[in-house]
């Protein structure tokens, strides 16, 4: 945090040549200790009241308090107060109209009344108040407030005590900003959090749901983001006649543009996959439509499969995705040829079909796992995948969990997500 020093030796306060006395220079000390602690807080509130109080209490017989300029209107509002009987917080007083506040905050310059009762600006608060010094707070010449002073005495303040009060508003004036600062960014935060629970809800709710039943197989998934939200998904689209759309997909990038990215592609996949009976011209039209709408220098990889449960036949297209892995007697990734990412330029989308024998199972997952990096950045890669589900009941939520321990300490992290296609 910025902040201003208070007078020294140099400005002539503590080696005047009139002498300084004693009684000011633990008073000065005490400001200055008090300037320290205004400076360390970041709560608003808080702040103004340490000041009006530290200030009283280190001054005796004075009465404080803090005015600060109201956004948008001409009015100067008392935000902390220490002593006073006739304001409270909250009181308005009008910039240039209303009083020493009112006329410091349009002038910018300090007014020292030594005599409130022969002052033409002053307006009467304490019966008690024989002088008052108003002091504008600026930041980057901007007055944000007014810091005042009222004694009990007349001609309270000598000139070094002035020079110590104006060095002392610099320090409020820093702080009160700095506040001011942290708490937007504060707000702002949370604003921001709101909305990444909200949108985690939502895809929570999408993908957090049942998979289909279907006669002769079942379905494992595991989804989980790297942060609130995630830019992979899986989807089930039933197409009717025991034939269902399989995907599992990862949008570039992360956080909530990936995300957006990632309920557009779903919806547009979902309106064009009953329309076309097989995967590769599904991908083809798919990326046909987000060659139009996406970004530049966004994509999706994807892999699609239509998974006939009569024929226990599945046939998949490559959008640029990682191979799936076949788990059966031989464990072997599949050699599909892949078309490019959806979303960078047109492609066309081979198709390859596999008999899903009762016992073999599909495993379709994204580079969040097998990119998964340790400490030492090694990734976990396709061996030690292949080597997980090798083991006697091996299942998708164990694979992320082997993933999650295995990039413990590291500071790469992705989205992992995961469909098993068993056959019974």
């Amino acid at each position: 945090m910025a902040s201003y020093p208070l007078p020294t030796d140099e400005l002539g306060i503590l080696a005047s040549p009139t002498g300084t006395s004693c009684e000011f220079i633990q008073v000065l000390m005490k400001l200055q200790r008090a300037a320290q602690l205004i400076n360390s807080t970041l709560d608003l509130e808080a702040l103004l009241d340490r000041v009006v109080n530290d200030l009283a209490d280190s001054l005796g017989n004075v009465k404080v308090g803090i005015w600060l300029r109201q956004p948008g209107s001409d009015d100067m509002v008392l935000q902390g107060v220490r002593g006073c009987t006739v304001y409270e917080k909250g009181s308005r007083l009008q910039i240039g109209r209303q009083g020493l506040v009112g006329r410091v905050a349009a002038t910018g310059q300090m007014h020292y009344a030594t005599d409130v009762r022969i002052d033409p600006y002053y307006v009467v608060c304490e019966v008690s108040t024989r002088s008052e010094v108003c002091i504008p707070l600026k930041i980057g010449g901007e007055v944000i407030g007014v810091f005042n002073v009222d004694h009990i005495e007349t001609n309270a303040f000598t000139d070094d005590q002035l020079l110590v009060l104006e060095a002392l508003a610099g320090h409020i004036a820093v702080a009160i900003e700095n506040a001011r600062l942290f708490q937007r960014e504060w707000l702002e935060r949370e604003r921001m959090q709101r909305e990444a629970d909200d949108a985690r809800t939502m895809q929570q709710a999408i993908f957090l749901k049942a998979t289909p039943l279907v006669p002769g197989f079942a379905f494992e998934t595991a989804w989980h983001p790297a942060g609130a939200v995630a830019g992979d998904w899986y989807d089930f689209i039933d197409l009717g006649d025991e034939r269902y759309g399989i995907v599992l997909a990862d949008v570039s990038g992360k956080g909530m543009s990936a995300a957006l990215l990632m309920s557009a592609t779903r919806a547009i996949l979902r309106s064009l996959a009953k329309l076309h009976p097989s995967p590769g011209e599904t991908l083809a039209h798919l990326n046909q439509t987000l060659l139009e709408d996406f970004p530049c220098g966004k994509f999706v990889t994807m892999i699609y499969g239509v998974l006939d449960a009569k024929s226990r036949k599945v046939t998949i297209a490559s959008a640029g995705h990682l191979r799936p892995l076949l788990i059966d007697c031989a464990g072997s990734f599949l050699d599909i040829e892949p078309g490019l990412p959806l979303g960078l330029a047109p492609s066309s989308y081979p198709e390859q079909t596999l008999q899903l024998e009762p016992g073999t199972h599909l495993l379709l997952y994204t580079d969040g796992i097998t990119e998964a990096t340790n400490h030492l950045d090694e990734e976990y890669g396709a061996a030690r995948l292949l080597a997980h589900f090798e083991q006697p009941g091996a299942c998708v939520n164990g694979l992320i969990e082997e993933v999650r321990q295995f990039g413990n300490g590291s500071e790469h992290a992705d989205d992992a997500t995961a469909v098993l296609i068993r056959s019974r």
